[in-house]
């Protein structure tokens, strides 16, 4: 009977470690197109596969300003957003790590014993005497034998799931260093349009002066005194209104990195600002498969295709050992074995009921496995727009630069000229008003598209995995 017990404990564990009944994953086809988008806007791709991929440029090895870089260190450390998304992979993995165990036997195990003293008037032997016995009870309880495989898919459910908030966990560092780079920049723009407004406003209220003395000599009319006015009035609005932008652009930079961020590592100006790292990208959008959320949309997917097979098990009986005991016991009488050794195995099988609501709950998980798997198709098609729209802007941003220069040149000269021209006399001073105003304009433009392009080079390197693959 032993022999028999054990026999049949080792077939039944041999045969549940078989295959489960989840469908073979297969990767869906990308619902996208292969090669990025081409035409004016676009910049020509590089045709050899010989480039260096933004998913192995490191945050330190993209962002080359020493300053902004240390910044990035303090948000990574201190920022409570990724700070909550690697405690939901360390849950996951304490998840997953609870489903494994699941796929094992539960042993206990408890001892006992006892001494009995009997007397020499009731003992058969007219001479006192002590007996002991001690025992050890080995068991294993409700361990169920995963004959169809549905513990082992709720096993690669459950690391599936992991994976998927690591890849999560990778994504939101990605955003979070994107994020950071983009809000450094952000003040940098602010601080260097507080900079224009202070120098604008500072030559206004000279040439007001000028303005001022004129008319009181009665060389100027009062118009032009007063048309003087609103550009120095206009000054000091901007000037308010940049150190409010500055204040708030630290406030959200602050918030990003999870802590106030020294003064001395706040950027002084754009124009002072290090330019990240170029790279260049191959002409396939495959490289998306790699980006973190990518991955973990697909770990989603792979983790309702491994539930099917938990539900396929419901159809078939649960089979678990509610009770398998092993006891060993000795008996001692007074200074001679009385006892011997025994082992008794009693195996208990339970097989419960068929359960009817399996048929919806298979139902429930295809349908599951419906919305994974849009949701990934989704994720990639969001991924190559983003990227695509980061090409368009990176395949004309230049051009823009280069024609916004031209315009605060040619607009210099103008306000130059006309201004001269009125002091001779020669021009109204609405003139020059007008040339003031497209001065000023032109040169706010310039800081705007100078932060869009490097805004742009920071969201590239993020929406193709910037960092994924370097410094983990």
């Amino acid at each position: 009977m032993k022999r028999l017990s054990q026999a049949l404990l080792l077939a039944l564990i041999i045969f549940s470690g078989g295959c489960t009944m989840a469908p073979k994953y297969t990767r869906p086809a990308a619902t996208v197109p292969v090669d990025w988008p081409e035409g004016p806007a676009y910049a020509e791709r590089p045709a050899s596969s010989a480039f260096l991929s933004a998913a192995d440029l490191s945050p330190q090895e993209f962002f080359l300003d020493p300053r902004l870089q240390q910044v990035i260190n303090l948000a990574l450390e201190n920022n409570l957003d990724l700070r909550l998304a690697v405690l939901n992979v360390e849950k996951a993995r304490a998840f997953y790590k609870i489903q494994q165990a699941d796929l094992y036997p539960a042993i206990s195990a408890s001892a006992h014993g006892y001494k009995h003293r009997t007397s020499a008037d009731l003992s058969s032997s007219d001479a006192p005497s002590t007996s002991e016995e001690y025992g050890i009870d080995v068991g294993i309880t409700a361990w169920e034998i995963d004959l169809f495989g549905r513990v082992r898919s709720e096993k690669n459910q459950a690391i599936e799931k992991y994976l998927a908030s690591d890849a999560g966990r990778r994504a939101a560092q990605i955003s979070l260093v994107s994020a950071v780079g983009s809000a450094y920049l952000a003040l940098a723009a602010a601080r260097e349009q507080l900079l224009l407004a202070q120098s604008t406003l500072e030559s206004q209220e000279e040439f007001y002066g000028i303005i001022e003395k004129q008319y009181q000599n009665g060389l100027a009319t009062k118009l032009d005194l007063r048309r003087a006015q609103t550009t120095v009035n206009l000054a000091q609005r901007d000037v308010a209104q940049y150190q409010q932008w500055g204040a708030q652009g630290e406030n959200a930079l602050n918030l990003l990195v999870g802590s106030p961020v020294p003064a001395e590592l706040l950027p002084e100006r754009l124009s002072k600002v290090s330019l990240p790292r170029d790279f260049q990208m191959g002409l396939s959008s495959s490289v998306l498969l790699s980006r973190p959320d990518i991955m973990a949309a697909e770990h989603q997917l792979k983790a309702a295709n491994a539930y099917i097979g938990v539900a396929r098990a419901a159809f078939f009986p649960r089979i678990s050992l509610t009770s398998l005991i092993g006891t060993a016991s000795k008996g001692i009488s007074g200074l001679f074995d009385s006892g011997s050794e025994t082992w008794t195995l009693n195996p208990m099988i339970g097989i419960p009921l068929f359960d009817a609501r399996a048929f919806l709950a298979l139902q429930f998980t295809h349908t599951d496995q419906e919305i994974a798997l849009t949701q990934y198709q989704k994720a990639i098609q969001t991924a190559f727009k983003e990227v695509a729209d980061a090409f368009a802007v990176e395949g004309t941003i230049d051009q823009q630069v280069a024609a916004q220069e031209s315009l605060v040149e040619a607009t210099e000269e103008i306000y130059r000229l006309a201004q001269k021209r009125y002091t001779g006399g020669i021009e109204s001073y609405l003139s020059v008003l007008d040339a003031q105003r497209s001065l000023y304009g032109s040169q706010q433009g310039l800081v705007g598209l100078r932060l869009a392009k490097l805004t742009n080079q920071v969201q590239l390197y993020a929406v193709l995995g910037g960092g994924n693959g370097a410094g983990r």
